[in-house]
């Protein structure tokens, strides 16, 4: 089996973040824990924290800072995120939020975040392109569509084109996005665990580019593995 890992990946939408978190946590084998899938997993547990999610949800409101730390707390308890590691995806997306995954995942932390770096018109063309399964959420595409009359391959629901894919709110989500995650890449990069890799090309060439990375981090030992040199 091959070395778990504890990675934070970052990237526009329309990067293929999605996809290459799927990638490595099959690679690494550890869980890919999207927000999605720890709002679900805590909702269907009972737990206080799944308990308050979900009436924020069903509310249509935003879920606050707090409850969304406690949710990533309860999920990064489990033991196969101690004792193997993880590929967050979603999380965290404020300072604020990056500082409370440090104190959970004290002492050691993460091992790296990953930004997937692709131009934002390269982003437009495929989210323009994009098309969704309207129960499942499984991604298609114009230029790879599902087999069958544009029914889901996976589980036969309607594929259809979201209403907030038009170019205009796409670019706002962009701008959104580039603005909200400055700082939080900038708190990484202090922390000397950030690093960009190519997203362009196939989804077979980004994923090798990422292992290498990863591979080549862990290798030379990264800040966690002695003094943080955020914290000097």
């Amino acid at each position: 089996m091959v070395p778990g890992a504890r990675l934070v990946i970052l990237g526009k939408q329309g990067a293929g973040k999605g996809t290459q978190c799927v990638r490595l946590s099959r690679h690494y084998v550890v869980p890919h824990i999207s927000t999605g899938d720890m709002f679900r997993a805590a909702v269907r547990s009972g737990s206080e924290s799944g308990s308050l999610a979900k009436a924020y949800m069903d509310a249509g409101d935003l879920i606050p800072d707090e409850v969304v730390v406690e949710v990533v707390r309860e999920r990064l308890s489990n033991d196969d995120t101690v004792n193997r590691g993880f590929i967050l995806d979603g999380f965290p997306r404020t300072t604020h939020q990056a500082e409370s995954l440090d104190a959970i995942l004290a002492p050691r932390g993460i091992d790296l975040a990953i930004d997937i770096e692709v131009d934002t018109e390269v982003v437009l063309r495929r989210l323009a392109s994009r098309r969704v399964c309207s129960d499942c959420g499984a991604n298609f595409s114009l230029d790879q569509p599902p087999k069958v009359n544009w029914s889901c391959d996976i589980c036969g629901g309607e594929v259809i084109q979201r209403e907030d894919d038009t170019e205009s709110a796409i670019r706002r989500r962009l701008e959104l996005y580039e603005r909200e995650t400055a700082p939080l890449m900038a708190w990484y990069g202090g922390r000397g665990v950030l690093t960009p890799v190519d997203g362009l090309g196939s989804p077979d060439e980004v994923t090798s580019r990422l292992v290498q990375v990863v591979d080549e981090w862990r290798a030379a030992g990264g800040p966690h593995r002695g003094e943080d040199p955020g914290r000097s």
